[in-house]
């Protein structure tokens, strides 16, 4: 049976969404954040040597990556579901949409929170500086580049309902923590994005996100 190495608050809840998508039997063993730090324990180290997570165990195989992870189970246990034909116009937007959440939208995520985090975290006396350099590369780089990609994902979303096309796939399941993220971390949110909001929507209502909810437990992202 495969074990979800399920981290609070993390991807690895898009893996359990993908297993009930797929109707997969799993387990989940869970591992919490540091209170302090929000970071993973060091228990997790033990399953994979980067101590992250989504990483699954399958028998004696360990995978780590969530697109990995994500083509993995699609591969193993889709039988022709979640991914589009291959060759077909369908699959290359769906290939594009695997790396582009976390090779492109993701780290821009990323480097907003750790951002936000910089001036609560800095000395008093200094914080006047931190300050300033925040806003600096909130206004130069992070504001700009992430108006940039979210003003392109919602342009993609007005070509069709989903990201490989008209059909629900396992590259919207990818998509749904970075969305997720700048819905609640980004200046804003994703107010004046219809089409991001309406995926977001759409796939908050499914039943299998919502048995994966269940089962892995609060997720802040959504609050």
């Amino acid at each position: 049976m495969i074990t979800v190495h399920h981290l609070n608050n993390s991807r690895s809840q898009r893996v359990l969404w993908l297993l009930e998508e797929l109707g997969v039997d799993y387990r989940v063993q869970r591992y919490e954040r540091d209170a302090k730090t929000m970071l993973a324990p060091p228990s997790l180290k033990k399953v994979h040597p980067l101590g992250k997570s989504p990483v699954i165990s399958d028998g004696e195989r360990v995978i780590a990556e969530t697109g990995a992870i994500i083509e993995y189970l699609v591969e193993r246990h889709g039988n022709g579901r979640l991914a589009p034909p291959p060759g077909s116009d369908e699959r290359l937007r769906y290939t594009y949409w695997l790396h582009y959440a976390e090779g492109s939208l993701m780290p821009l995520m990323v480097m907003t929170l750790i951002f936000s985090r910089i001036v609560p975290g800095s000395p008093l006396l200094i914080r006047p500086i931190a300050a300033g350099i925040v806003k600096a590369v909130h206004g130069q780089f992070l504001g700009p580049n992430t108006k940039l990609h979210l003003d392109y994902v919602e342009a993609e979303l007005g070509r069709s309902p989903w990201f490989a096309g008209a059909e629900f796939s396992a590259a919207d399941v990818q998509m749904s923590f970075p969305l997720e993220a700048a819905a609640s971390r980004v200046g804003g949110g994703v107010d004046g994005y219809p089409n991001i909001r309406g995926f977001l929507e759409r796939i908050h209502a499914r039943p299998a996100y919502q048995r994966a909810l269940e089962k892995g437990g609060p997720y802040d992202l959504l609050s």
